[in-house]
């Protein structure tokens, strides 16, 4: 299917801004494209200030929550972190792990173990809980959605503080869909609908981190030492796809200035063991480098390994678990590859990928990376895919979907047919019996709304940008609007007719594209590399020219041809030299 390009225009916003911001005209163009339309909001994304952290006491039910534990902390009852074997899960952990052992309490923690207990409270672990003495049970990362585990909890006797991101569930009352919420004796959650936080994104690190914030201040503690806990948050802000807007811009942009002169010797170790030792540590290397590891544990065998490496003092085992955790992610990483392929086999065989919604159904895929395998599969077919798999009492899965598709909402549609689900709009977990999957499959696409046009995929463009526009300085300006990710995507510029004259075939399987394209008015070019495009360019290149054509221009490394480009500059080191290069994202024959 081909692409649709689209160039966006927020004028009326860019003049705005640049009426009353002096600021590089580029970087305000992207401002805008962003949604920043006011002078306080462009200053607050170019300049994220630590001390503009919103107080985490505007979060509905904290001053309980708090009051909860700090009563805990002063009489001496356990105290048990219920988190999840996520990355943000495990990040979450840490934090009120940390926050815990600084007030003094008395505590552990558990994370479920993805295959015996699954996402979530378990009811067999609150009645173990209870016997082993516990009396508060603090959730991070979970907890909305268990309303039975909740019940038992209380009904044990036991306090229960639920501090959780997901989107609150929905009940079908006279025809509505209404919010429903555990009764828990504090529930702590930005997305509930009668709390007025003026941030709705945070992730579970990121409640935990308010939460710390609020414990630190209520126990007497000097509220800049919460500060030190903003690494790890920003670790979870990131791998767990949440807005690079407002208050996680404030997350991730200064975690990243700590992670790079960090004290954690578990870090530490992950940053060596993994080639960033010597590396200015971005965004990129914690969404797919660092936070991978960390997820890894919790895949494939315990999460406490990640726990255990970001809390240790000890050098020797941060050394040992960093290289365990990079073994498993190794590991990981021939899993995936091998399900995605037979995944799309399948997909194929039986037609799926002519459904509206994919949901497709395989014993032999691992259930920890079935999350993974639906994201190649949405990203692949651009429509909303479900991967299911086998587990222990029955199927479950992970569901990932495209921009104009709440899979959430759409999923509790068919609640009936489910035996648990929970998630957000773009991603979703789940568990069913074997013989509701197709009756699954049939609902969601019966109900589904989505159009042709919906599911054409969509490239924005920021703006046209000439190629003898691009310099260092530039790049320079572009660089500053980092942390890049959700809701702050890198920005892409388009240029037309740009002529190439070399081609190599580059990476170690020959599978990645490099074009020479030559700058208008200049006598000098610049490179091009694509990692994902050189199947289509071979296959639109030899529509225009012929095959015997496109496999001379290999041979030699000499092309000729006129390509539109879309593209994301960047600054090239090598053997000190530094060049510009253009990271071609799109491209298609002039």
């Amino acid at each position: 299917m081909r692409e649709k390009w689209v160039v966006i225009n927020k004028k009326e916003e860019f003049e705005k801004l640049s009426k009353n911001v002096k600021e590089n005209p580029l970087a305000l163009r992207i401002l805008a494209n962003r949604g920043i339309s006011t002078v306080e909001g462009a200053k607050k994304f170019l300049s994220p200030d630590i001390n503009n952290l919103y107080d985490g006491f505007l979060l509905k039910d904290m001053d309980k929550g708090v009051d909860i534990i700090r009563e805990a902390v002063i009489n001496n009852k356990k105290i048990v972190i219920y988190g999840d074997y996520d990355c943000d899960g495990v990040i979450s952990t840490v934090i009120l792990y940390k926050a815990l052992k600084k007030v003094g309490a008395n505590f552990s923690y558990h994370i479920p173990h993805r295959e015996e207990e699954g996402y979530g409270m378990h009811s067999g672990r609150i009645q173990k809980l209870k016997d082993e003495g516990y009396d508060v049970i603090l959730t991070c990362d979970n907890g909305i959605s268990a309303f039975e585990e909740v019940k038992l909890a209380k009904e044990l006797g036991m306090e229960v503080v639920l501090t959780d991101h997901h989107d609150i569930p929905l009940k079908e009352v006279d025809g509505e869909f209404v919010s429903i919420m555990p009764k828990a004796d504090a529930v702590i959650n930005p997305k509930r609908n009668d709390c007025t936080y003026p941030f709705k994104h945070l992730c579970g690190a990121g409640v935990a981190l308010k939460f710390s914030q609020c414990l630190y201040k209520k126990m007497g503690i000097e509220e800049n030492e919460y500060k030190e806990l903003i690494e790890y948050a920003a670790i979870s802000t990131v791998c767990d796809v949440v807005d690079l807007l407002d208050e996680n811009r404030i997350i991730v942009k200064n975690g990243l200035k700590m992670i790079n002169k960090t004290n954690n010797k578990g870090l530490i170790e992950l940053r060596n063991v993994t080639g960033l030792q010597d590396k200015e540590v971005n965004e990129y290397h914690l969404g797919f480098v660092i936070g991978p590891c960390i997820n890894a544990t919790g895949r494939l065998e315990t999460a406490n390994l990640s726990v255990d490496l970001l809390i240790t003092e000890d050098e020797k085992k941060a050394k040992d678990l960093a290289k365990k955790l990079y073994d498993l992610n190794a590991r990981r990483q021939d899993l995936t590859k091998e399900s995605a392929e037979r995944i799309v086999e399948k997909i194929e065989k039986e037609n799926f990928h002519h459904n509206k919604v994919i949901v497709v159904y395989d014993e032999e895929i691992h259930e920890s990376i079935a999350g993974i395998v639906a994201g190649r599969m949405k990203e692949r077919y651009n429509l909303p895919c479900i991967v299911l798999t086998k587990g222990k009492e029955m199927p479950k899965g992970s569901a990932r979907s495209i921009e104009c598709y709440n899979i959430f909402e759409e999923l509790s549609k068919c609640k009936d047919l489910m035996s648990k689900f929970g998630g957000h709009p773009m991603a979703a977990g789940l568990s069913l019996l074997e013989e509701n999957i197709p009756k699954l499959r049939e609902k969601l696409n019966n109900i589904c709304t989505l159009t042709e046009e919906d599911v054409k995929p969509v490239v924005k463009i920021d703006l046209p940008l000439p190629l003898q526009y691009l310099d260092e300085d530039l790049i320079k300006v572009i660089e500053g609007l980092r942390p890049f990710g959700k809701g702050n995507p890198s920005p892409l510029f388009a240029v037309k007719d740009v002529e190439i004259d070399k081609i190599w075939l580059i990476g170690k399987e020959k599978n990645y594209l490099k074009l020479r394209c030559k700058i208008p008015g200049k006598n000098s070019a610049i490179d091009g590399l694509s990692f994902d495009k050189l199947e289509y360019f071979k296959e639109v290149y030899i529509d225009k020219y012929g095959e015997e054509v496109f496999l001379k221009a290999c041979d030699s490394n000499c092309i000729r041809g006129k390509i539109d480009l879309i593209y994301y500059p960047n600054v090239n080191e090598f053997n000190g030299r530094r060049t510009v290069q253009l990271m071609i994202k799109n491209l298609r024959i002039s």
